[in-house]
């Protein structure tokens, strides 16, 4: 397997499981529930899968792959990777109702950063 196939189909992943994970936080809100285990796991899952994409990208970028914009999507890439740590240190880990809302936004931000990483990333 090809690691610029592997390295799109993660981008793939990425995109429809933060999509999952934020209709699942505006839905959590909206039941007026708070951040439970299940969720916090979605979460967790999600921090690792935008992890192992950003692996891939840096053997990629070893390997002298460069994507068409590459600050861009680098950027992109970090940004990915940070912001569900980054909103877990802004809510300092509480897990009430308005954390479902912060973390279900947080997702959806995700899923426009992964596709605009997607769109720089064109022409490996």
């Amino acid at each position: 397997m090809d690691l610029t196939f592997l390295h799109a189909r993660l981008a793939t992943a990425a995109i429809l499981f933060a999509a999952a994970c934020g209709i699942w936080g505006l839905y959590t809100y909206g039941r007026r529930r708070g951040v439970d285990g299940n969720y916090w796991g979605a979460l967790a899952v999600g921090e690792l899968l935008m992890i192992a994409q950003g692996l891939v990208g840096v053997m990629l970028w070893l390997q002298m792959h460069r994507p068409a914009r590459p600050a861009i999507h680098v950027l992109y890439g970090v940004v990915a990777v940070l912001a569900w740590p980054a909103a877990y240190l802004y809510t300092q880990g509480r897990d009430t109702r308005r954390e479902a809302l912060i973390y279900g936004l947080v997702s959806l931000f995700l899923v426009g950063v992964t596709l605009r990483a997607q769109m720089t990333g064109r022409g490996f």
